[in-house]
């Protein structure tokens, strides 16, 4: 039977689990106004300056903290560890805004700049510490190249081979070198030959240099040559859609269009927006009797070459002043 004296100790019961739970409640919104509190803190901190205190509460921020705080509290952390002089830990913010803010444009423009500034550093301390070594030779041809002063980049080159005559990579940056200088002499594409073999005899594994001896064959139309390289290149890099395009044009070339399929069916889905491979193939569809495959690669040919034009138009309007 119900006693008015149960009912007391019920509610005192209930009284005391409510009490207990509006503790725990408050002490919940204690603790998080305390992460918030020191989150904004820490980034206040890294906004006056003071770095070396700031980074490790703002390492905290970006694990506790709501999202807002989060996002500028991995922005003040990048940007405070490159103050400071380090690298691992800019590189740490970074990636931890990536993971949290996937496409967002600020966090992919701070990316860059940060990239770019580490690379800068890095080639700055290897000039500074070790210019006359392969690598610091190297990484000054690759400037040269870019400013566009090919003689003195392979210049740097050549003193690389002297110091290291089997180094990788060398012969095929020499090599395309010289089929990158404007007005080139008669006698170039033979000397970029013998830098591709000289290349392929120190790294046979070399795609690149397989492929630029398929291209200088093709231009000569020395098809079984060029077709050689151009499947060795894709043997060695099953991802170098133009040496599947090279291949298959010069099955193409040589009326072995059966043979042409394979490798330009495999380049238009590694390169699906580039129309060459779908002219290619076309061609070997209706060579080999399935006209209504080539029908359809011709109509994406068409497509995408309509399409790149009107976007070259649309640049060159956008690019006309007012």
């Amino acid at each position: 039977m119900f006693k008015p004296r149960h009912a007391v100790l019920i509610c005192t019961l209930l009284g005391g689990s409510v009490a207990t739970l509006s503790v725990a409640q408050t002490s919940k919104k204690a603790s998080t106004a305390g992460i918030a509190s020191a989150g904004e803190r820490a980034v206040s901190l890294a906004q006056s300056g003071h770095c070396t205190e700031a980074l490790p509460l703002l390492k905290q921020a970006t694990s506790l903290a709501e999202k807002d705080l989060k996002r500028s509290a991995g922005f003040a952390g990048v940007r405070c560890a490159m103050l400071a002089d380090q690298p691992d830990a800019a590189q740490d913010f970074l990636r931890f805004l990536n993971r949290e803010f996937p496409h967002d444009p600020e966090v992919l423009y701070l990316s860059v700049h940060t990239y770019s500034d580490l690379s800068s550093r890095a080639a700055a301390e290897l000039a500074t510490t070790a210019p006359k070594s392969d690598q610091g030779r190297e990484l000054n041809a690759e400037a040269l190249e870019t400013q566009g002063k090919w003689d003195d980049a392979a210049k740097e080159y050549r003193l690389i081979l002297q110091q290291n005559p089997r180094m990788p990579g060398i012969h095929f940056r020499l090599g395309r070198l010289l089929l990158s200088k404007p007005n080139p002499s008669p006698t170039v594409a033979e000397e970029a030959k013998k830098e591709m073999q000289q290349e392929l005899d120190i790294d046979p594994s070399n795609a690149g240099a397989e492929y630029v001896l398929g291209a200088l064959a093709q231009q000569n139309q020395q098809w079984d040559d060029a077709i050689q390289h151009f499947s060795r290149a894709t043997k060695l890099d099953a991802s170098f859609g133009d040496a599947f395009i090279g291949l298959g044009s010069c099955l193409g070339s040589s009326k072995r269009f059966s043979e042409a399929i394979a490798p330009l069916e495999h380049a238009v889905k590694l390169e699906p927006e580039n129309p060459a491979p779908h002219y290619l193939l076309a061609i070997a569809y209706n060579r080999t009797g399935r006209k209504e495959d080539g029908d359809k690669q011709f109509a994406i040919q068409r497509q995408l070459t309509q399409k790149g034009a009107a976007g070259e138009d649309n640049s060159q309007t956008q690019a006309k002043p007012n």
